[in-house]
């Protein structure tokens, strides 16, 4: 792997009811089951999908 920082996200909130980009952003994050986890690069716009679905997942350094 690179030395470029990375984060961990798990998705722990449900895509049923939500509209369809908030379903594509969780795919494009790797995402599609409850409590699956990605570990991605910390780039500006990983960042931004994590802001618009940041009720549906959890965020954290990867290790």
């Amino acid at each position: 792997m690179s030395d470029k920082p990375t984060i961990k996200v798990t998705q722990i909130g449900s895509p049923i009811g939500r509209t369809k980009d908030q379903r594509a952003t969780l795919v494009g994050l790797g995402l599609n089951k409850r409590h699956r986890s990605r570990v991605l690069e910390d780039t500006p716009s990983v960042r931004g999908m994590i802001n618009k679905v940041h009720h549906l997942i959890r965020v954290e350094p990867a290790k």
